[in-house]
């Protein structure tokens, strides 16, 4: 046989073995990679941040927070005076729950002034009431409310509308629901007394109005919620010589 006529078997042997040498060679470098790496964890985490690493953190944070102000929260504050403007807080489940153990026996249609995120509107309409319209003046927390609803299977059946709340007619209202806050209620009042029919129920969450007398309260807490019956409080006005 010659020297460069090598059989099949051979050629098979000597690739496994060249095969076994790679291996042999590359495992050492991959150990080393891993020791390396793991070193180097084990060094950042213990090595301190010094006012440089906490300057950076601190400012991508601001910058985090900030992002979330621009782009979600301030559009809806543009164009509303500062004692009008609401900040965005969303209901708790608790909450949601209490607004709507009180509208139970209720039906009809349901304003929700505020709207948020959508969820009283989409748990309003969970529970029969028809029809339901959130207002809410920011248009990222519109397209959230949307988003919500087709997730739900409920697009088309709910409305939100990015409308200022001060501007929207509730003659025909005869459920209100309102998250807002403190500063902002004082003006409302004025607003549900002037426009509401007599049958209409108001629950608020979170705060109650001023100086207004509940027919009935629900949860205990940050998730208490206030009902109130705006016939009553027509009467009670009237009797105190308060202008209605």
């Amino acid at each position: 046989m010659r020297a460069f006529d090598v059989k099949p078997t051979q050629t098979l042997k000597s690739r496994a073995a060249v095969s076994a040498h790679l291996v042999q060679i590359r495992s050492p470098g991959k150990e080393m990679e891993q020791d390396s790496s793991e070193e180097a964890m084990t060094e950042f985490k213990e090595k301190p941040l010094g006012g440089w690493g906490l300057l950076q953190i601190t400012a991508g944070t601001g910058l985090a927070v900030y992002t979330v102000w621009a782009g979600i929260i301030m559009p809806g504050f543009r164009r509303v005076p500062l004692k009008l403007q609401v900040p965005y807080v969303p209901a708790s489940h608790a909450q949601v729950r209490s607004v709507m153990t009180l509208l139970q026996g209720r039906s009809g249609n349901i304003a929700d002034l505020g709207s948020g995120d959508g969820r009283i509107v989409l748990e309003a309409y969970r529970q029969g009431f028809q029809p339901v319209v959130g207002y809410e003046l920011n248009p990222w927390l519109i397209r959230l409310s949307n988003f919500h609803a087709w997730r739900a299977g409920y697009s088309g059946k709910v409305s939100f509308r990015q409308e200022d709340l001060w501007k929207v007619s509730l003659a025909e209202c005869r459920n209100v629901t309102v998250f807002l806050a403190p500063s902002v209620l004082p003006l409302l009042q004025e607003k549900l007394l002037l426009e509401l029919p007599l049958d209409a129920l108001v629950v608020a969450g979170r705060f109650p109005f001023p100086g207004w007398a509940p027919c009935r309260t629900e949860g205990v807490g940050v998730h208490r919620a206030w009902a109130y019956n705006i016939q009553a409080l027509r009467q009670a006005a009237k009797n105190q010589g308060t202008a209605v």
